[in-house]
């Protein structure tokens, strides 16, 4: 039983190492999303009784980080409308038509930044253009930064952010229902791990 605890120790300590919260410490370059270790949910008022949530299973992101000018960085990040779950399969489909995503016209939700704005030690704005079944509009991503390790399971950097997005939905043509039955805002929470292109 000793035995295990230990091993199980040694692979939790060889995942990674203290994070380093300055980003002038991580290196320069191209960073890719880790999907094994990001997330995508959203939620929107149902009734004004609850915050109605579910999630996206597929998304990718890619980062072109300058650590000696973080607000110079760019962000592109692609969801596929398709992977919308809610656990009900029968709704799934349903958010899957036209009304909705309309999916199959549309598969992709992207959006692309245009600059960022550092607004403290470990918070950032990211400001850009979202593009949503068809339209496309200006976003803004508030950011934290929760620090970069060195992964030696992956043999390379890696860092995290945590963000939110708010948007109308009605400013995208995403739902037909009556008034008051769902709200307009939806609530976009991204939990992202990054790992840079390059091993080390």
């Amino acid at each position: 039983m000793r035995l295990i605890a230990s091993l199980a120790c040694l692979l939790v300590c060889a995942c990674a190492s203290a994070p380093s919260i300055e980003p002038s410490r991580l290196p320069a370059g191209e960073w890719a999303l880790d999907p094994a270790h990001a997330s995508a949910t959203w939620r929107v008022r149902h009734l004004g009784l609850s915050w109605y949530t579910a999630r996206f299973d597929r998304l990718d992101a890619r980062l072109s980080f300058d650590p000696a000018n973080p607000g110079a960085s760019e962000l592109t990040a692609v969801i596929e409308a398709a992977s919308v779950s809610t656990g009900d399969p029968d709704f799934d489909e349903t958010l899957r038509s036209a009304a909705w995503f309309d999916a199959s016209r549309h598969p992709q939700i992207l959006f692309r930044s245009t600059r960022i704005e550092v607004t403290g030690e470990t918070t950032g704005r990211v400001h850009g253009e979202l593009t949503l079944k068809g339209v496309t509009r200006p976003a803004v991503l508030e950011t934290e930064f929760y620090g970069g390790v060195f992964n030696l399971l992956e043999g390379r950097r890696a860092m995290g952010f945590g963000a939110d997005l708010v948007i109308d939905r009605s400013d995208f043509g995403v739902g037909r229902l009556p008034p008051g039955f769902i709200g307009d805002e939806v609530r976009v929470r991204i939990e992202a791990e990054f790992l840079r292109t390059t091993p080390e």
